[in-house]
């Protein structure tokens, strides 16, 4: 027995609508044991599906065929999951800590200004 990659997708809650699974299915960001997966194509029992999102891969092996949405922990059993862990947040890209500012201390005064262009090696316009 086969289901279709996007009710598939849809059933497991990788997408919250069939037509973002859809969607994704049809611009290529969706792959089954390697392949380019379109909306029709079948997932069987055991079968690698890989889908892109925004930063990061999802990486599942189909345990149980579902063609209807079910509750998350249903879900969650029906597969395995063997995605990569996401990668960490860069909230200040690599400054030291005296160059990065207090939320809400307001707007940097023109001598700050300088002193952060500096430490970026920007020249002064």
């Amino acid at each position: 027995m086969a289901v279709r990659v996007d009710k598939w997708l849809w059933a497991v809650r990788v997408f919250k609508t069939r037509r973002q699974a859809t969607d994704a299915c049809t611009a290529g960001r969706i792959h089954i044991n390697g392949d380019v997966a379109k909306p029709a194509s079948k997932v069987k029992v055991g079968d690698v599906v890989q889908a892109a999102r925004r930063d990061r891969t999802i990486i599942y092996v189909a345990h149980e065929l579902l063609e209807k949405r079910v509750s998350a922990s249903l879900a969650a059993a029906a597969v395995e999951d063997r995605s990569p862990p996401p990668p960490k947040k860069q909230d200040h890209l690599d400054l030291p800590v005296f160059a990065q500012r207090d939320r809400g201390s307001g707007r940097p005064t023109k001598k700050d200004r300088r002193a952060i262009d500096k430490l970026r090696g920007e020249r002064p316009s």
